[in-house]
């Protein structure tokens, strides 16, 4: 669930490509010729149900949601939100390919053969996507911070 979330960056989206990913699991077990490769093989599964989801465009359905608001004790708290804020909107920029590498390299943790593996694609591809991931990153964060005040005060 927390990969697809990553990638999907939305709850409800990443639920119904765990449930689909683990519905054609559970359907094509049988075809899985090395049991210990199970995990790559549902990695894939899972990576493919989320490309699938996303290509349904029910992305486009705005979602407000209201939190209740409590007070930060100190402005340490409110930066760092702020930054989490601007790095959310960094990634939703990204391709579905870009933040699946992105994913399965930092928050899953593991190599860049190891994420071609799993994504079913060639070790250069991945690197690719790693580097220009990280690039578009920096650069909308970069495009953020160069973003003049008078904006935020537009907005409020």
């Amino acid at each position: 669930m927390a990969i697809a979330c990553r990638i999907l960056r939305d709850a409800d989206l990443a639920e119904d490509a765990v449930q689909a990913a683990l519905i054609i699991a559970w359907r094509d077990l049988r075809t899985l010729r090395d049991p210990d490769r199970f995990e790559p093989w549902l990695h894939r599964i899972l990576t493919n149900a989320c490309y699938a989801e996303a290509r349904r465009g029910r992305r486009w359905l705005v979602q407000i949601r209201v939190l209740p608001v409590d007070r930060a004790s100190d402005s340490g708290e409110i930066l760092t939100v702020d930054d989490r804020d601007q790095l959310e909107r960094a990634l939703r920029r990204l391709t579905l390919e870009q933040r699946a590498v992105l994913v399965f390299h930092y928050y899953v943790g593991l190599s860049p053969s190891e994420v071609a593996e799993r994504l079913g694609v060639p070790i250069g591809t991945v690197k690719s996507r790693l580097h220009y991931a990280t690039a578009a990153l920096r650069a909308s964060l970069e495009a953020d911070a160069r973003t003049p005040a008078t904006s935020q005060e537009r907005l409020a």
